[in-house]
């Protein structure tokens, strides 16, 4: 387990009945497209982020691709629920467990 703790992607992770949900703190305009990026303990969210400015829908469509590619899924299966407009936000995965989510976070940000 990474020092970041099962206790704390719990609270990041959560089971929906048709997939997974995860809380991102998203920094539009960075160098380069990083997730997981880190740990936010203040804000309980995996910090992410995207080369896109947030102009034009352009950041979250970078966040629905990248966590879509990151975990084996189609576009269509990942959703922006929350934080529309908004650095935080809540992303909905289709018909992945919050098991499996939580897993390939913790082992990315092992050592983080």
């Amino acid at each position: 387990m990474s020092p970041m703790g099962m206790k704390k992607i719990d609270k990041i992770v959560k089971n929906h009945q048709d997939g997974a949900i995860i809380n991102l703190f998203v920094t539009p305009g960075a160098q380069s497209i990083v997730f997981p990026a880190g740990y936010n303990k203040w804000r309980r969210c995996i910090e992410m982020k995207v080369h896109s400015p947030a102009k034009g829908n352009r950041a979250n469509k970078d966040v629905i691709k990248t966590i879509a590619d990151y975990l084996d899924k189609p576009v269509e299966d990942v959703y922006v629920v929350t934080g529309v407009k908004n650095r935080e936000k809540t992303i909905f995965i289709k018909g992945v467990s919050a098991d499996i989510v939580s897993q390939r976070l913790e082992e990315s940000l092992d050592g983080l």
